[in-house]
């Protein structure tokens, strides 16, 4: 049976002197955690089709009159999808040899959060609608489908966030200072008669228009006041600007930084490294100076 290059990277499991396991264990690893089989891609597909099934109910249930009409049954389907995810779990651990590589990993915690919603809401009345989380577990119709390409180019992108994290750490802190001062500036010059009744709320005001959002309901009523204003709005541009620079910065390094325009004087070649001396392809020189002196 071929490996599926995008099936779930847990190991397989094996009995304590290291032979194969229980067939039991073997088959139900092989449908779970699998779907190069015929039963195991059923079984994705099944499962996908459940979780989408359990998001719609959860979003009807949200509605009043259908909560009104339809609860109790709402409410049974509910706990069915619940019960079901909770086995599908227990045996994903079950056939496992190594089950805490797969409770630590970002599907086992996605899919232990799926199933924790519906317990909670015995304590907490209403915590039952976070089940939308289950949303997170459609990620492994890439799995299904093999878009291998599709989680390198994520892949990609979340090594770039991860680079420049630093950056937008430092800029973040900069706007915080920026929102914390001009919040503390418009409480002085607006004052209580104004809306701006404590910092804290200038400092709100000062978010929503720092950041483009403008919601309206404070807004600053003297000349200087609406003079401050106009500057943090003018401002706003530069702050959406620079973490997108930041990121974009990031995901273009790899790609400038790798070869320059360059081409050998002597055969033509191009993609060669920025700090290039002679051409990979033909060993002349790439600067045209010395390749005429030799």
């Amino acid at each position: 049976m071929p490996k599926n290059i995008l099936a779930d990277k847990f190991e397989r499991p094996q009995g304590p002197d290291g032979k194969p396991p229980a067939a039991w264990r073997a088959r139900t690893h092989e449908i779970i955690f699998e779907a190069d089989t015929a039963t195991g891609k059923l079984f994705d597909v099944v499962l996908i089709g459940m979780i989408i099934a359990s998001i719609i109910v959860v979003m009807l249930d949200s509605v009043a009159e259908i909560h009104d009409q339809y609860g109790s049954i709402l409410y049974f389907f509910e706990w069915l999808f619940t019960l079901l995810f909770t086995i599908e779990y227990a045996l994903r651990i079950a056939c496992l040899r190594r089950p805490a590589k797969y409770i630590k990993s970002f599907y086992g915690i996605v899919d232990l959060i799926a199933i924790l919603p519906t317990y909670l809401s015995l304590l907490l009345p209403g915590s039952q609608y976070l089940m939308v989380v289950r949303t997170f577990r459609l990620l492994r119709v890439f799995r299904i489908l093999k878009l291998a390409q599709y989680l390198n180019e994520a892949e990609f992108l979340l090594k770039a966030i991860r680079t420049s994290s630093r950056k937008i750490a430092v800029f973040l802190f900069v706007v915080l200072t920026m929102v914390l001062v001009f919040g503390s500036l418009l409480y002085m010059i607006e004052g209580d008669q104004n809306g701006f009744t404590s910092i804290g709320i200038s400092c709100y005001w000062a978010i929503t228009t720092l950041t483009t959002v403008g919601y309206g309901d404070l807004s600053p009523q003297t000349p200087l006041g609406r003079a401050v204003a106009s500057v943090i709005m003018i401002m706003g541009y530069g702050v959406i600007a620079v973490p997108t620079g930041i990121v974009t910065a990031e995901l273009v390094a790899p790609i400038t930084g790798k070869v320059s325009t360059q081409a050998c004087p002597d055969c033509g070649s191009g993609k060669h490294s920025y700090d290039a001396v002679y051409c990979k392809f033909c060993g002349a020189s790439l600067h045209a100076e010395d390749s005429s002196a030799t």
